[in-house]
């Protein structure tokens, strides 16, 4: 599908002991030959001199040639491994892409071996995934979605939605045959079937999104309560200023950690009060505005200025100007609980949880750790999950909405021809997690958040 040959340094920026350069399309061999003086022998490590256009020595190392289709790109491709300084890589690229080549777009290469039918789309976004984990069951879960085995699943799913479609869409063809839609057990067997099996696949995909992207945690709450003392305990180091002067915090602090393999993403803000401080009015809208956009809020509240009785949680939320605890998971902290002489515990009012701690001296916060973990819905044991993005997440949910869409005209009307095209936009939408189905707009999106030589 590409007749230009691309060219790119692979590995990362820096120096090192190795570099290594990529060349894929067409005139791969013939560049490789140039440069290194030598005839190149499919998957053979041959040690040469890498020689400029002037007889300029560029370097010595290594080059490997990949005959397609039987390569990562499923074109012709050679690797150039030389010394990882940028200067000699730079060089060598240069020479490359005066012989024919040309810079490849980032994730280009990656984007050619899914065009070139040797990875589909789900095993694509799963590389990029796999170099940009954080924590080691994330890199796992990649890894198991590289290998194949979210795509596997997805496969399996579309096969029994056509198997289903094929006896449906056979019933309705062919009436003579006098099938009853709602007294034929078969149909709502397989329905169930198939519904159970999206159960199991999301649990999994969720678990993989969650390794993937994490968890944003905004910690807000009035001057002077322990929030930026609180950011210090979780992240276990002194990055934020603490001081008894209120109004200490005035920008947006982000420090990113993980719990037992979850990532956090933790963010310290402004004090929320009535203040005339330009400075700290802008710090107050930064902090509410941080706020809107997380998964879940610690506001944070200076229990040693309480009772024992728990503040009642709607009156917080008008007191602090928070959004509603409906729309947004909040959690409130009771700070302080060493000086306000009270023993750390977690508390269920309604729907909120209120977790008394101490982020001075550490006490309750394996509690709040542990709560964190729960409200996300983080399993410690990922060995069945696979990496999955919201798109993912999205397509799944569409799809199993379609079903049980046609499950209940099927049930309501006995209208086999609606369930039939559910099936059918079911089918497709499944297919866009594996690119079956992929517009190009949707490629450019994605390839384009790759790094270059990948």
């Amino acid at each position: 599908m590409h007749e230009d040959t691309i060219a790119a340094v692979a590995t990362a920026p820096g120096k090192g002991g190795i570099g290594v350069i990529r060349v894929s399309g067409s005139k791969s061999r013939e560049i490789g030959e140039t440069l290194a003086g030598a005839t190149l022998r499919p998957r053979h490590a041959h040690y040469c001199t890498f020689t400029a256009r002037d007889d300029a020595r560029l370097d010595s190392g290594i080059v490997i040639y990949f005959p397609g289709p039987a390569s990562f790109t499923g074109e012709d491709v050679v690797e150039f491994q030389a010394h990882g300084g940028p200067v000699v890589l730079d060089l060598i690229l240069r020479e490359i892409m005066h012989h024919g080549a040309r810079q490849a777009g980032p994730g280009e290469f990656s984007q050619r071996a899914f065009l070139n039918d040797k990875i589909d789309l789900a095993q694509a976004e799963a590389i990029a995934d796999l170099i940009n984990a954080d924590t080691e069951q994330a890199a796992r879960s990649a890894t198991r979605s590289l290998e194949g085995d979210f795509s596997r699943e997805i496969d399996a799913l579309v096969t029994q939605i056509t198997r289903l479609r094929v006896y449906v869409e056979a019933a309705i063809d062919f009436p003579e045959e006098e099938i009853d839609f709602l007294a034929d057990s078969k149909v709502r067997e397989q329905l169930d079937s198939i519904l159970e099996a999206f159960t199991r696949i999301r649990g999994a995909a969720a678990q993989g999104s969650l390794l993937r992207e994490g968890m944003t945690l905004v910690i807000a709450g009035k001057p002077n309560a322990g929030k930026s003392s609180l950011l210090n305990a979780l992240s276990g180091q002194d990055v934020a200023i603490v001081t008894d002067i209120a109004g200490t915090t005035r920008d947006i602090l982000r420090e990113h950690i993980q719990i037992d393999g979850l990532p956090l993403h933790l963010i310290d803000t402004a004090g929320l009060r009535e203040s005339g401080d330009a400075i700290e009015r802008e710090g107050m809208r930064r902090a509410l505005q941080e706020v809107a956009a997380a998964d879940r809020v610690l506001l944070v509240i200076d229990s040693s200025e309480l009772g024992a009785t728990l503040p009642d949680a709607d009156a917080l939320w008008r007191e602090h100007a928070m959004p509603d605890a409906g729309e947004l998971p909040i959690t409130v902290v009771l700070n302080k609980s060493d000086l306000a002489g009270q023993e750390v515990a977690v508390t269920e009012q309604g729907d909120t949880t209120f977790i008394r701690l101490s982020a001075k001296t550490g006490a309750g916060l394996p509690l709040l750790r542990t709560h964190l973990k729960a409200s996300m819905g983080y399993r410690q044991d990922s060995a069945h999950s696979f990496s999955a993005r919201r798109r993912h997440l999205s397509a799944l949910a569409d799809a199993e909405a379609l079903v049980r869409n046609g499950l209940a005209q099927l049930e309501a009307a006995a209208a086999g021809e609606l369930l039939a095209e559910d099936l059918r936009q079911c089918q497709n939408r499944l297919g866009e997690i594996t690119g079956a189905f992929t517009s190009d707009d949707l490629l450019g999106e994605i390839f384009s958040s790759f790094c270059i030589g990948k």
